[in-house]
């Protein structure tokens, strides 16, 4: 095989080097000792790999107070466009539940009854959009229990589409994570999530509703996502926060207060961002191979990523390279960038990125002169010829032979006639 691996000691140093010069936790403000918490029930996970970073009681069935919104919001999210108008239904809130304001009547986009609904955590926005989008509350309810199923939150139950204390309103830290992660990946959502405050501006008027997670306030990687609070539930908050391209999702449930609640979250996330660092792996100009030409002796082409790669890893890890499917060897015609090949990153036994390896030059097809140059210069074409050579002068003894014995032949004949 004429390849030339060529990744072994610029992959390791690059790695080395991105390794090396990322910041430590305590460089980044992030914790690196176990956190101890309050709540009664918790769970902080990496949602791109899915590994738990730390578990306190996360199957445990507990009342989830607002944050049973969160199924609210996916259901939404999932049946209608967010222009679609809808008209408040009319909600008699007690003096202790969360509103936006929302007057009987008003017409909103989803839009903006997402905003009221993830934001103020509004229960009329949440009344709503069940009632709007179904025949009844228990219509709503039973799609949330539904789709639930469907994504296997094996410890979720629901009763209504607000968040109140009610008997059969439950999950447990673990769903409400896997339920976040699925959110997540809404554009929408995750955008809004994170903001300080949004403007509402269809229905009677335009008004302002501000984020009762008061972490996206105060802390600037903190990204999302939903607060809740009743008497049976305590202080539930599930938490996001992205820096230094690293994501941590975190719940806590059943705190004590809200000073607790956000303690736990931000202890949680602050640990998780100081277990991972997403760094730079492969450079879009590295050479990581080099193929021979055919055609032209001892002349190579080089082989580089198609783009640069940066991959998640924990701390203390170190990613490993593999290439696959690079040819003997190359001919041209070929463009620059020309797929030869690809290479595989690895984390942890996990195939985590891919890329084609390209070639970083074009390649003209070899001269004629070259070609027959090449095929010359062979062994097996030298031995070949050879051969050929040697039978042509056999045939040609052969001939000369055949043609003496011919001459002999008539000679004789003729003698003979004349004798006589």
């Amino acid at each position: 095989m004429r390849v030339r691996a060529a990744m072994g000691v610029p992959a390791a140093a690059l790695l080395a080097g991105a390794l090396s010069s990322a910041a430590s936790p305590a460089a980044l403000g992030i914790a690196s000792r176990l956190p101890h918490l309050s709540a009664r029930e918790a769970l902080a996970l990496q949602p791109d790999t899915g590994e738990v970073i730390y578990a306190r009681h996360a199957d445990r069935r507990v009342p989830i107070a607002s944050t049973t919104k969160l199924m609210t919001a996916l259901l939404t999210l999932e049946r209608g466009s967010l222009s679609r108008r809808l008209t408040v239904v009319a909600y008699h809130a007690l003096p202790a539940e969360s509103t936006a304001g929302l007057r009987p009547g008003e017409r909103l986009t989803v839009r903006d009854l997402l905003r009221a609904l993830l934001l103020a955590s509004a229960n009329e926005a949440a009344d709503t959009l069940a009632r709007r989008q179904a025949r009844s509350i228990g219509a709503f309810v039973a799609l949330m229990n539904r789709r639930a199923r469907a994504l296997r939150l094996t410890s979720t139950h629901y009763s209504n589409p607000v968040g109140l204390d009610e008997r059969g309103n439950y999950s447990s830290a673990a769903d409400l994570l896997k339920l976040t992660r699925v959110l997540m990946t809404d554009r929408f959502f995750a955008h809004t999530v994170a903001l300080r405050r949004a403007r509402l501006i269809s229905g009677a008027r335009s008004r302002t509703v501000v984020n009762r997670n008061t972490l996206v306030q105060d802390v600037s990687y903190v990204r999302g996502v939903k607060t809740g609070h009743t008497l049976a539930a305590g202080y539930v908050l599930v938490g996001a926060a992205r820096r230094h391209g690293v994501t941590v999702l975190s719940a806590v449930l059943g705190d004590p207060s809200e000073k607790a609640r956000n303690a736990d979250s931000l202890a949680l996330l602050r640990y998780g961002l100081g277990r991972y660092r997403r760094v730079a792996v492969l450079r879009h100009d590295q050479v990581l191979a080099r193929v021979a030409l055919r055609f032209r002796s001892g002349q190579t082409v080089a082989l580089v990523p198609r783009h640069a790669v940066r991959v998640l890893v924990r701390v203390g890890q170190r990613p490993q390279i593999r290439l696959a499917g690079i040819p003997h060897e190359l001919d041209g015609p070929l463009a620059l960038g020309a797929r030869a090949g690809s290479a595989s990153v690895s984390v942890g036994g996990r195939v985590v990125a891919r890329v084609d390896l390209v070639t970083s030059r074009a390649l003209a097809a070899a001269s004629l002169g070259r070609r027959l140059s090449s095929y010359v210069s062979r062994p097996g074409t030298l031995l070949l010829l050879g051969g050929l050579a040697g039978c042509s002068l056999l045939l040609v003894a052969l001939r000369r032979r055949v043609a003496r014995r011919g001459a002999a032949l008539e000679h004789s004949r003729t003698g003979s006639r004349t004798t006589a």
